[in-house]
């Protein structure tokens, strides 16, 4: 039988009335599981993928599993309070962070909640903590120099604003040392710095905390934090968070140094949780999808082009060995995402050479770029001897004799090695690095012994510090060593290699 036309009306508002009834029905489910902070809820048959949701007691779940029939959820928080059979409800929002600057100087949690006592965190500005990487034309390569105060970091392997920078090595190696040196030495710079801490124990960040605050260094710094003891959802979302804030200073036109520490923890976070929700283990248990667990991560951070306010993040992400394979499974996948590594040397930190770079092994993809004119000039050779003197060491160790040339590429190189070395949360601006290098590669320090190079470059900063800050203020000011610059530098350490000279004499 044929439908009239306003039949046909009713039968279609009907349907539409159902449809909109099914959808709302579809907005709440129950938790038919509960255990290790995962989640299986029934009845959310339109829930999207890294959707939050509400349980009965406030406690917020994002949606990692969509199957068939039911969904996989992690608790963000205690599942303590969950049980089977409550409702749950999707809120059609997706996992946000707060941001802006009023995290300067803060300890937050991955959900941008404060640790500390300064009480709640003024800001109404949220971001999404997952989104698509800048794209290739809204970069700029990158070309300015980010000091890390590490003369030996400076000099070999420069890091650039909007680089990203592998610190990998064994533990107990002075990885993070390297990366508390670097926030440290932005103190006058325009650089904000946010410290992301994923399965730290909390004295170690307390400790980390303390230092930056003695140094001055937590008013430009946020450290954002999801301890040893907190849940794998947890640490699984606190570098995306942590990276959420940094964009919002990036977009303004700012630049920031987020350092992960360690990215060797997020992915253990990140199988745990992908075993628990049933997901498909591959190489070493790991999901098949944990290349991009950190790729997706790490491209967020880049140098914005100038059209789009110039600003950068530079990532040092921090990897941990095992008996320094840097050949295992997620060393191997981040060396291929980042733009360089700096492998740190257990023999070489237990021979008292710190910070225990590998020069043979450590390499910055971006290269000279990130330097000043001036280090590019002190630092051109030094890789070339370090490499000449580890080889020639190596034969020298059999005590077969040498003849003079050796000798004195021998003594040349243990001077590098001394000059190279430097104590933890001292670093140096770039203008006496390049004083340090200038008179080592122009054999000021030739005559020196062994034993005093340390004392001689300490007091060489004193003296310049005392009776040639203008000299150091042009050189920080130009970046470069012209020829009337460099024989005011001459005369300078001719002068004080004179002086220390009759000094060490008379003693």
């Amino acid at each position: 039988m044929a439908l009239r036309s306003d039949e046909i009306s009713v039968l279609i508002k009907e349907r539409i009335k159902n449809y909109e009834q099914e959808l709302k029905m579809d907005d709440v489910g129950y938790v038919v599981s509960v255990g290790d902070g995962i989640v299986t809820a029934e009845g959310l048959n339109s829930a999207m993928a890294s959707e939050l949701v509400e349980f009965e007691d406030g406690t917020r779940g994002m949606i990692l599993n969509l199957e068939e029939d039911i969904v996989g959820i992690v608790v963000l928080g205690s599942d303590g309070a969950i049980k089977e059979g409550q409702s749950v409800k999707r809120t059609h929002e997706i996992t946000e962070v707060k941001v802006g600057d009023a995290l300067l100087g803060r300890v937050v949690n991955a959900l941008g909640e404060p640790l500390d006592d300064k009480g709640k965190i003024e800001s109404d500005i949220y971001r999404p903590i997952e989104r698509v990487a800048p794209g290739v034309m809204t970069r700029k390569s990158v070309h300015e120099p980010l000091a890390t105060g590490i003369k030996i970091i400076d000099s070999l392997i420069p890091i650039g604003r909007g680089q990203r920078e592998l610190i990998i090595g064994d533990r107990q190696t002075g990885k993070t040392a390297i990366a508390i040196d670097t926030i440290i030495n932005q103190k006058d710079s325009d650089v904000i710095c946010v410290y992301v801490a994923i399965g730290q124990k909390a004295s170690s960040v307390a400790q980390i905390v303390e230092k930056l605050k003695s140094a001055g260094a937590m008013d430009y710094t946020t450290i954002v934090m999801a301890g040893a003891s907190e849940s794998a959802p947890m640490q699984y979302i606190v570098p995306y968070s942590a990276c959420a804030m940094a964009e919002e200073w990036m977009e303004k036109g700012k630049h920031v140094l987020i350092v992960y520490d360690d990215l060797s923890k997020h992915a253990v976070a990140y199988r745990t949780m992908s075993l628990l929700l049933r997901r498909p283990p591959g190489r070493e248990a790991y999901p098949g999808d944990v290349f991009y667990l950190h790729s997706r991560l790490l491209e967020r951070a880049c140098k914005l082009n100038d059209e789009l306010g110039a600003g950068s993040i530079t990532a040092l992400p921090i990897i941990e060995t095992q008996a320094g394979d840097i050949s295992a499974y997620i060393p191997t996948n981040v060396i291929s995402i980042t733009d360089g590594q700096i492998f740190l040397q257990t023999s070489l930190f237990n021979a008292g050479n710190r910070p225990a770079v590998d020069a043979g092994l450590s390499v910055s993809r971006v290269g000279s770029n990130a330097q000043t004119k001036a280090m590019k000039k002190v630092a051109k050779s030094l890789k070339l001897e370090l490499a000449q003197y580890n080889e020639l060491l190596s034969f020298t160790q059999f005590g077969s004799e040498v003849d003079a040339i050796t000798k004195k590429t021998i003594d040349h190189g243990a001077r590098i090695m001394e000059v190279l070395k430097q104590g933890q949360y001292q670093p140096l601006s770039m203008e006496l690095e390049v004083v340090s290098l200038y008179a080592l590669e122009h054999g000021y320090l030739e005559d020196i012994d062994l034993k005093d190079v340390k004392a001689y470059e300490s007091s060489l900063h004193s003296f310049f510090k005392k009776d040639h800050p203008d000299l150091l203020k042009k050189i920080k000011e130009t970046g470069d060593l012209e020829k009337e610059l460099e024989e005011e530098l001459k005369e300078a350490l001719d002068a004080f290699n004179a002086n220390f000279k009759l000094l060490n004499g008379a003693a």
